[in-house]
């Protein structure tokens, strides 16, 4: 009997410690997963809106936004450094100054571009935290992180 129950066991084992790291996977990822999310509310939703719909004609909208698409190898920089000057999207010119977030690190820079690449109607190719810190380096603003 044993020798039936031994190979039942052995797949027990390996099942359950399977199941155990696809379920720590799950939790660790959960986080970072849902943080392009929270860094959107803190960052941008105060002026881009909650849903990425902008504010009227003063602040562009990143839901659905041709500018999102068209422009991927510039975002990071844009995150990181902010800009001035006209800009348009949706073929409507806006011209107002948007703040660089220098405080946030490459993967979270990722991460935020991420949750816009993916939602609001966006369905752009998603980043690598590799890719962004590539493309941070035209404005210097690769932390390496």
């Amino acid at each position: 009997m044993s020798r039936y129950l031994l190979p039942f066991l052995r797949l027990s084992a390996g099942g359950a410690a399977g199941l155990l790291l696809a379920t720590a996977s799950t939790g660790c990822f959960s986080n970072r997963q849902n943080e392009g999310a929270a860094l959107y509310q803190t960052h941008c939703s105060s002026c881009h809106g909650t849903q990425g719909e902008g504010l009227r004609r003063l602040i562009p909208p990143v839901a659905a936004s041709d500018y999102v698409a068209c422009n991927r190898a510039g975002l990071p920089c844009l995150v990181r450094r902010g800009m001035k000057g006209d800009v348009v999207v949706n073929g409507i010119h806006y011209n107002q100054v948007m703040p660089g977030h220098e405080d946030l690190t490459d993967s979270q820079i990722t991460n935020l571009l991420n949750f816009v690449q993916r939602n609001w109607g966006n369905q752009n190719e998603p980043y690598t935290v590799r890719e962004v810190s590539e493309l941070l380096e035209p404005c210097h603003g690769s932390d390496g992180q």
